[in-house]
């Protein structure tokens, strides 16, 4: 075959560590720095929708089939730590949580989803974010330690 040809879309969801209340700071920028580390040459992706609430973030990416979505994750993390160390807005050191979640999705459900991470605020005075990644987890049917997830907020 002369071409290769991929349609690979990925939901992705991290939190702040401790899960604490800082995004909501520094949001917009924070959206643009990461549709930055997303679209730059290293990594060659496409940014579908980005939102989140006050302690985590959603991101739709479409993945350069190049790309590892791990060393993405890292990639964004990484830097977007750095940059909000750098505008000297938290008395501490700000980090990202360890882990994240990483769901992959079909055409037919990426207007749901942006949808879905457009309307975060709306949908976090419902639901917790602990709620929210259960619900993730077991719709994808992906085993997991609650230990690992923290306890309801």
């Amino acid at each position: 075959m002369a071409n290769s040809f991929h349609q690979l879309v990925v939901h992705i969801i991290f939190s702040v560590k401790y899960r604490q209340y800082l995004i909501h700071k520094v949001e917009e920028d924070l959206y643009r720095y990461i549709t930055g580390i997303i679209q730059s040459d290293k990594n060659n992706c496409k940014l579908l929708a980005i939102g989140g609430a006050p302690d985590h973030v959603h991101i739709l990416v479409k993945l350069h089939p190049t790309t590892c979505v791990s060393t993405l994750i890292k990639d964004i993390k990484t830097a977007s730590s750095i940059w909000i160390n750098s505008q000297d807005i938290y008395m501490g050191k700000f980090h990202w949580q360890d882990g994240y979640g990483a769901f992959s999705l079909g055409m037919s459900q990426l207007y749901n989803a942006i949808e879905y991470i457009h309307n975060q605020k709306e949908h976090h005075k419902r639901i917790s974010f602990h709620d929210e990644m259960v619900a993730f987890l077991k719709k994808y049917n992906i085993d997991f330690d609650e230990r690992f997830i923290g306890g309801p907020e």
